[in-house]
């Protein structure tokens, strides 16, 4: 039964009846071995960089609280690249969009519930200690825990119990299917660390398995990395030497670039692109992404609890002149939910809504809040650019008679000091974007999940979502999945409290003297956050 189930799905694959990653995730529910993190065509691409040399990486966001505990990764560029460098998750988003293991060697389900992981031998820590099945257990225990501060923990939560069959075989037992649930285990919280005597993770070091050893960590400054001579897998980490640098300013990462002080930018003021691809020693690289910019309005402080202040917000904003004057037409419109026009189950039909004044009047007089200042905290640490959208919203919303006040906030400290605190009720924010639905929407919008940035709960509509999250990831039936999801686009663009403006694309701009591969992942920017992994000295 399980070989016809097969069969019929690579027949569906060939002919186009689905894609790359409803293939690989119907055989992986069919208890069959994912690949490896290398495939034969990465191979293929592995065999012609060549060894050595520096990268000098320049990143637009990251703050003196950074640390080195994956579990509190804040999500900015330098600390996800910083980590994914010295450690390795079980399993890894692949540059085609797919999914494969990393540690894990294979993942296999009958069910979608019961998920066995059979992990890599011969796997070396940065300390000499032997990676097992206990490292695998400690580092996910640690999300999992009542007292548990993990941005991951609602994703977590959903494994009813975890254990081992040997030193390199690990089970998880889910509390419900979930067809997605290894693609979880690719986030950048999730990277695994070693566990002491005490079987507890040792944290703070930047121990791990990956490619590169933490030489120096300077949080919110600088980071540097050297190769690690016995790294397993094959063909990856090629330079000799990492070097990390914050550069929160975006005039003074382009001179940094053009100087030749660094090689690589994540993150360009796009008003400038064109003047970088003139540049004689530059390249610019240009990807489709997930990632979305928005503003976050909280729901437990006030006035946004009010829902016709929140739609009477999302009616006054020029969503296309943001695009067209901030993004300079690098991307698409947003519609007030997280899910992007490129992936899977993106709602079609779900009316896109427009500026309209009138309308936002209508809502915002039902408020009764009259010439109340609304406070928005803008940063550029919410990518370049931030502030100006900000202000545009300003003038986009005097026409209905909403007051917009525009509050520029430092870079340095915004993501822990302002972003996602109960009283500053409306933000400027961005997501990268996560590979699947449930990713996404448990993530950033569920009632369990410390990251729901605007607090979205207690409303009708929020419970609904919530409950069709839940049943959605345990659905296998695609044609019923869709409509769940379809269904979680609408709650949360009618309800929730996300001003989903625009999908960027990731621009970056890179030295020459720097190659990658041709397939550049879109997940992060920076390749999904593994340059330093994958991309060598030209």
């Amino acid at each position: 039964m399980r070989n016809k189930f097969i069969n019929e799905q690579q027949i569906k694959f060939a002919s186009g009846g689905i894609n790359r990653r409803q293939f690989m995730m119907s055989i992986v529910a069919a208890g069959v071995a994912v690949p490896t993190a290398l495939s034969m065509a990465d191979r293929v691409l592995a065999a012609t960089p060549k060894k050595g040399g520096t990268i000098r990486q320049g990143f637009s966001a990251g703050s003196t609280n950074n640390t080195l505990d994956p579990m509190n990764n804040e999500g900015s560029m330098g600390m996800l690249n910083v980590n994914y460098a010295w450690g390795n998750n079980l399993t890894e988003v692949q540059p085609d969009g797919s999914l494969a293991g990393e540690l894990a060697e294979v993942m296999a389900s009958d069910d979608a519930k019961t998920w066995v992981f059979k992990l890599r031998k011969d796997v070396e820590f940065h300390n000499g200690k032997t990676f097992n099945a206990d490292d695998v257990i400690g580092s996910i225990n640690r999300h999992r825990g009542e007292e548990s501060g993990s941005a991951i923990k609602s994703l977590m939560a959903a494994i009813k119990e975890i254990r081992k069959d040997d030193d390199h075989t690990v089970v998880m037992e889910l509390e419900s299917a979930n067809s997605d649930f290894p693609w979880v285990l690719s986030d950048y919280h999730a990277v695994i660390m070693p566990v002491g005597s005490d079987g507890k993770v040792e944290v703070g070091d930047g121990i791990g398995t990956g490619g590169y050893i933490l030489d120096s960590f300077d949080p919110g400054v600088r980071s540097s990395l050297k190769r690690n001579p016995n790294y397993w897998k094959e063909g990856r980490a090629h330079f000799d030497e990492v070097e990390n640098l914050i550069i929160l300013d975006g005039a003074a990462r382009q001179a940094a670039l053009l100087s030749g002080e660094i090689d690589t930018v994540d993150n360009i003021d796009l008003k400038t692109a064109t003047l970088l691809e003139r540049a004689p020693n530059i390249n610019l690289l240009e990807i489709t992404s997930t990632q979305h910019r928005a503003l976050a309005m909280r729901l437990d402080t006030p006035p946004f609890d009010n829902l016709d202040l929140r739609l009477a917000m999302k009616y006054a904003v020029k969503r296309q002149e943001i695009v067209d004057k901030v993004l300079l037409g690098h991307g698409v419109v947003g519609n007030d939910h997280d899910i992007s026009p490129t992936q899977e189950f993106y709602n079609t039909e779900l009316e896109q809504r427009e500026y309209d004044p009138d309308k936002a009047k209508f809502h915002f007089d039902k408020t009764g809040l009259g010439n109340t200042e609304l406070e928005l905290f803008a940063s550029n640490a919410a990518l370049e650019g931030s502030t100006e959208v900000a202000q545009l919203i300003q003038a986009s919303a005097a026409p209905a008679g909403i007051n917009v006040k525009v509050t520029r906030t430092p870079t340095d400290g915004f993501w822990s000091n302002i972003w996602n605190q109960t009283g500053k009720g409306m933000v400027t924010t961005y997501w990268a974007g996560r590979p699947t639905n449930d990713w996404m929407f448990s993530t950033c919008c569920v009632e369990g999940s410390s990251w729901n940035e605007t607090a979205w709960k207690g409303t009708e509509a929020a419970g609904k979502f919530n409950k069709l999250v839940v049943a959605a990831r345990s659905e296998l039936d695609q044609n019923k999945r869709r409509e769940m999801y379809w269904e979680c686009q609408r709650l949360q663009n009618e309800d929730g409290g996300s001003l989903v403006w625009g999908f960027t694309n990731l621009v970056h701009a890179i030295n020459k003297k720097i190659a990658h591969p041709e397939q550049v992942a879109s997940n992060w920017a920076m390749d999904g956050s593994k340059s330093a992994e994958r991309w060598w000295t030209a």
